[in-house]
């Protein structure tokens, strides 16, 4: 395993709330064994992306969630991040996304993304592996099925072209992708949290759980997700020995 002391991370946001994203960094930094000062971040929801000098250098660029925005609408950030990922791509800049990050990327490749409430997952989920998960580098080392933790509405129904799938719920294809000959990942899944992080991010956005009894059920079903948690690690280490 390679050290990760020097690894620095850029971590794109898109958080109305201040608290949550403190919250994802926070959690980022404890699941991938990174100090504060190897997470940079902008948070679109309140300030540009501004210059690419400042991410350029970045071992790893994330996209990570966001409770206030819909990949399916169009922000005023969204043609930029667009632009941005594209570039990322160009020059095999290692790239990840999680939640609402993973489905950014999959709509930048040219990828389709919906909103569907019937679909949706919050809480313990199970995923299943495909060929390509079992084959690839990073999720190669995970069960033929896990638990993850999720929170969402949208998912993506159609990969953008180059891309496999590598993992699957019983709801919901396409859970995690990543692009051939490059660098690149998603997961619909918090591969960023752990489950006592997860209430705590639930606690924050109640919308997506609104039932008392139902959000107690969640609580009481949370079980350890070591295998998700070995994700980001996992791709430190690839990029890191590359």
């Amino acid at each position: 395993m390679s050290d990760r002391a020097t690894f620095k991370v850029f971590l794109i946001q898109v958080r109305a709330d201040n608290v949550a994203s403190l919250h994802e960094r926070e959690c980022i930094m404890e699941v991938a064994g990174l100090g504060p000062d190897q997470v940079d971040f902008v948070n679109l929801a309140t300030q540009p992306l501004g210059p690419e000098e400042r991410y350029a250098d970045a071992d790893l660029v994330m996209i990570g969630g966001s409770a206030s925005h819909s990949v399916v609408d169009d922000d005023p950030f969204t043609e930029e991040l667009v632009a941005t990922v594209r570039r990322l791509v160009d020059r095999r800049q290692p790239l990840l996304g999680s939640c609402w990050g993973h489905q950014f990327i999959a709509r930048a490749l040219g990828g389709e993304v919906v909103t569907d409430v019937a679909r949706a997952e919050v809480g313990l989920v199970e995923m299943q592996a495909t060929a390509a998960g079992r084959a690839d580098p990073v999720f190669g080392g995970l069960p033929e099925r896990y638990p993850v933790l999720m929170g969402h509405h949208d998912h993506v129904v159609r990969l953008p072209e180059g891309c496999h799938e590598l993992a699957f719920s019983e709801t919901c294809r396409n859970q995690a992708f990543t692009l051939e000959g490059h660098p690149v990942y998603g997961t619909q899944f918090h591969c960023e949290l752990l489950p006592e992080q997860l209430v705590a991010r639930l606690t924050m956005f109640r919308q997506y759980m609104p039932d008392d009894d139902e959000f107690e059920a969640l609580k009481a079903a949370m079980r350890p997700t070591p295998d998700a948690g070995r994700i980001m690690g996992r791709l430190i280490d690839l990029i890191r020995d590359a």
